[in-house]
C-alpha cells in the first residue's frame, strides 16, 4: 500500500507535556505535514499520525474509520498498546513508512444504534443509578440469553479485549477474529460469566428497573445516557492501523511485552 505523504495530518493531545514539541519534529521529517491538536481534527488527510496514548489514539481511530484513513500512533502515555512507537524511534518509523515497510490491519468496530456512538475498544452500560446494582436484560438477535445483576455489562471488540473488559475478566482475543466479547462488571452470580458471539449478531440490552435510563461509554470518552433499551451491532467501518513490519508490533509480542502474558515470576 502507499501512502500520499504530502497529506498527512499529525494530532497531537495538548494535555501531554512535550506532545507539541515532539509533533514538530515529526513535522521536520515529513514535507508538507501539518500539525493539530484534538479539537480541531483535519477532514480529508490520507495519513494520520497520533501523539499521545491509547486515549488519543482511540479518539482518532472514530473519527477516521468513515473515511477509511490509516492511522499510526506514537506513545507518550503510559501503556501504549495501540499507540506503539516511542518518540526515540522516530527516525526508525519514518524512515519504514517512506519505504512502504509497513502493513495496514483492519479493526472491527462497535456501534450503538440508539445514539449513533461508535468505538473500536467497547462500550460499557450501566444503569441510571450508578451507586448500586442493575438487573441487565440481554438479547441476542432478538432471544433473551440471560439477566445479569451487575454494576454494569462490557461489548468488546478484538482490539478491546486487552482493556477494560480483561480487567473484569474477560478473554484476550486476537485482533484480526470477528468477534465480541460481553464482560459482566462485578456480577452478584456465580454463574455470570462473559461470552464470545459472532460479529454479526445484533445485541440488545434492556431493564425493567425505574427509572429506564442507560449511561453508555464508547471507549471511555463518548458517555451518553439514553432510555428504554441500546442496541448495538458491528459498524459497517473499520478502524484502520497501520503497522510497521517488525517483530515488536505482532499482538502475540505486544502482549508479551506490553501485559507480561505467561511470563514467569522473578525468582
Amino acid at each position: 500500500m502507499e501512502l500520499n505523504l504530502k497529506n498527512t495530518a499529525i494530532i497531537y493531545n495538548p494535555e501531554i507535556e512535550g506532545s507539541r514539541e515532539f509533533s514538530k519534529k515529526i513535522a521536520d521529517k515529513l514535507e508538507n505535514s501539518k500539525i493539530h491538536t484534538l479539537d480541531d481534527m483535519p477532514q480529508g488527510p490520507d495519513f494520520v499520525i497520533v501523539v499521545g496514548g491509547d486515549g488519543t489514539l482511540l479518539k482518532c481511530a472514530r473519527k477516521y474509520c468513515e473515511s477509511d484513513t490509516p492511522i499510526f500512533g506514537f506513545n507518550m502515555g503510559r501503556l501504549g498498546f495501540l499507540a506503539q512507537a516511542l518518540p526515540s524511534e522516530v527516525d526508525n518509523v519514518i524512515n519504514k513508512i517512506k519505504s512502504g515497510d509497513f502493513r495496514v490491519e483492519k479493526r472491527i468496530m462497535l456501534k450503538c444504534h440508539t445514539t449513533g456512538a461508535v468505538a473500536l475498544n467497547d462500550m460499557v452500560i450501566r444503569g441510571a443509578a450508578f451507586s448500586r446494582t442493575s438487573t441487565l436484560n440481554l438479547y441476542i438477535n432478538g432471544i433473551k440469553l440471560c439477566s445479569y445483576l451487575a454494576d454494569g455489562l462490557i461489548i468488546s471488540t478484538p482490539t478491546g479485549s486487552s482493556a477494560y473488559a480483561l480487567s473484569a475478566g474477560g478473554p484476550i482475543i486476537a485482533p484480526n477474529i470477528e468477534c465480541f466479547v460481553i464482560v459482566p462488571i462485578c456480577p452478584h452470580t456465580l454463574n455470570a460469566r462473559p461470552i464470545v458471539i459472532p460479529s454479526n449478531e445484533y445485541i440488545k440490552i434492556t431493564t425493567l428497573e425505574a427509572p429506564k435510563d442507560f449511561k453508555i461509554t464508547a471507549d471511555g470518552q463518548d458517555a451518553r445516557i439514553i432510555k428504554n433499551e441500546i442496541c448495538v451491532e458491528k459498524h459497517t467501518k473499520y478502524a484502520r492501523l497501520l503497522l510497521l513490519n517488525d517483530n515488536k508490533n505482532h499482538f502475540y509480542d505486544i502482549l508479551r511485552e506490553k501485559l507480561h502474558w505467561g511470563m514467569a515470576p522473578n525468582k
